[in-house]
């Protein structure tokens, strides 16, 4: 694709010093890196303004959430020229040597979704672990004949003109509900899934490690929003569709 042209969008909220280090290694393998901060209070802005240079960073007066540092973000990327962005979250979890390998994909397959599919350590929570297996059973179900590898993985690349049409759609998907609910959209969109193993690593406190998740806010975040998705599923691939189409 000539016109292909990425950055790398990195939404980060109190992540504190493992920001900078995330941003110095994204650098290191791509040129346009870009930091959301979202609503931040722990300095880190200021600390990644002093120690890295040549990232464009955005700010957000309040925390919004996930979703909505991401729409930020390709709102901006989109006046800009670019084409497709590639997410990454902020906390060290993400493998960067691998933005190459993603960025090579999406060049080759401009209209699919490339999904980062977690390669686990054996240190890794189990809850977590063992959780995301639900979110992706259902997020398949709500998808019939897509390949979403793993619905809740935040190491992806999309086509920022068709990530922008499904978050203009709904006022939903602005916080942790973002990652599986793209993918779940775009699927509906039209867009087909291009899997790629990416190890994860959870940094532990003395290397800076932090984690925004809060069990049970995201979780009940995350069954509304598969309620609500599944209602869409039925309305596009169940009874209620057929029905539409014999009428």
């Amino acid at each position: 694709m000539s016109d292909f042209r990425a950055l790398v969008l990195i939404p980060s909220y109190n992540t504190g010093p493992i920001l900078v280090g995330t941003v110095k290694a994204a650098r290191a393998c791509w040129p346009d890196v870009w930091v959301v901060i979202d609503g931040s209070r722990d300095g880190s802005d200021v600390t990644l303004q002093r120690f890295v240079s040549g990232v464009r960073i955005l700010r957000l007066r309040r925390n919004r959430g996930k979703g909505a540092a991401i729409l930020r973000g390709i709102v901006h990327a989109a006046e800009a020229g670019f084409t497709h962005v590639l997410t990454l979250d902020a906390d060290g979890q993400h493998d960067v040597d691998s933005i190459g390998r993603f960025m090579a994909i999406a060049r080759d397959a401009p209209n699919a979704l490339v999904l980062g599919q977690p390669v686990f350590a054996p240190d890794a929570p189990v809850l977590r672990v063992q959780g995301r297996r639900v979110s992706n059973w259902w997020a398949r179900f709500e998808t019939p004949g897509s390949d979403i590898g793993d619905s809740l993985f935040g190491m992806r690349v999309y086509p920022i003109k068709d990530l922008l049409a499904v978050m203009r759609e709904t006022r939903f998907m602005r916080r942790f509900d973002f990652d599986p609910e793209a993918a779940v959209r775009l699927c509906w969109r039209g867009l087909s899934c291009i899997n790629l193993d990416v190890q994860v690593r959870y940094p532990s406190r003395n290397e800076g490690g932090i984690s925004q998740f809060r069990y049970l806010r995201d979780n009940l975040l995350l069954g509304f929003m598969h309620l609500r998705l599944v209602i869409g599923a039925c309305r596009r691939h169940g009874p209620f569709a057929r029905a539409r189409e014999n009428w």
